[in-house]
């Protein structure tokens, strides 16, 4: 398969740059896949997956959204935050959707950002789920 270049940075550093074949990613309306010669595209990114594929393997990501750029076989991924999957404490993410669960069952809404608490809760599951899939 041909290759294009795909570069991910998030605030504190670029994570990643190189050659791929293909990269998954977790649009507005689900998951989809950058091939050779994409369409132009510049999309929100969601909590999510992303799949790297890079000499016939594959890399797994955990991220909290951001933005694509898709343009002239050159994909720019700027992103929240990004983590290996390889690298995801279970536990730590586990006890994160717990204390989210938490704020959102309290009777007294108004004192919580429930908005945050269900972002919260988003990202901790994503992350549960991208480390169970190593």
């Amino acid at each position: 398969m041909k290759e294009f270049y795909l570069e991910i940075v998030t605030p504190v550093k670029p994570r990643f740059k190189g050659e791929v074949t293909s990269v998954i990613l977790p649009g507005i309306k689900g998951e989809f896949q950058v091939l050779f010669n994409h369409a132009p595209v510049i999309t929100d990114l969601l909590p999510g997956r992303i799949i790297i594929r890079q000499n016939n393997s594959d890399i797994l990501f955990a991220t909290s959204g951001g933005t694509a750029q898709i343009k002239n076989n050159h994909v720019t991924v700027l992103l929240d935050t990004l983590e290996n999957a390889s690298e995801i404490d279970i536990n730590r993410a586990s006890d994160s959707a717990n204390r989210a669960k938490e704020r959102l069952s309290i009777n007294n809404k108004e004192k919580i950002d429930t908005a945050r608490a269900e972002a919260s809760l988003n990202r901790a599951l994503v992350r549960i789920k991208v480390a169970k899939s190593v």
